[in-house]
């Protein structure tokens, strides 16, 4: 469904199962951090309203939303968590990057979600301008964090963790 006719903050509650004793990693991309921080903000908030415990989401930093796949990876490998959640944000400019990182970035963490032995979530907005990005991280349409958020607990679960 289209972000434009759903809150990506809307979540029915009876449908998440509750969060405690599971582990998440956040890979988190500083390109655009006015965006990606408040969707970070938002994931962690999701995540301990639902049971988590703050001490159990490990959040690394990377440069940009293209690195997203190797901290990913590097955390699926690397880390003790039973989901990651790649978060990250592309703003088209004047030249063809946009696209190439879109694409490239999409294709690495969707190899990466086939093959790892842990669900990796797709947090990264690819936004025509500022403003839809800022309407998807805690904006109009809500925060593109809670949904990732959500979405992981909902996959752990689902692996049975």
């Amino acid at each position: 469904m289209a972000t434009a006719f759903h809150n990506l903050s809307s979540y029915d509650t009876s449908t998440v199962p509750n969060a405690m004793g599971m582990k998440f990693g956040i890979v988190l991309a500083d390109w655009n951090e006015r965006f990606t921080y408040a969707m970070a903000e938002a994931a962690v908030e999701t995540l301990v309203e639902n049971g988590a415990d703050e001490k159990d989401i490990v959040i690394k930093h990377v440069p940009g939303s293209f690195e997203l796949i190797y901290g990913a990876a590097w955390m699926v490998d690397n880390a003790d968590v039973d989901a990651v959640i790649a978060i990250g944000c592309v703003i088209r400019g004047d030249t063809p990057h946009f696209d190439y990182i879109c694409q490239g970035t999409t294709q690495g963490l969707a190899e990466l979600n086939l093959r790892a032995e842990v669900p990796v979530i797709y947090g990264l907005l690819t936004c025509n301008t500022p403003l839809q990005a800022e309407e998807r991280c805690g904006g109009r349409l809500g925060n593109k964090g809670t949904e990732c958020a959500v979405t992981a607990i909902k996959m752990v679960a689902y692996n049975g963790a």
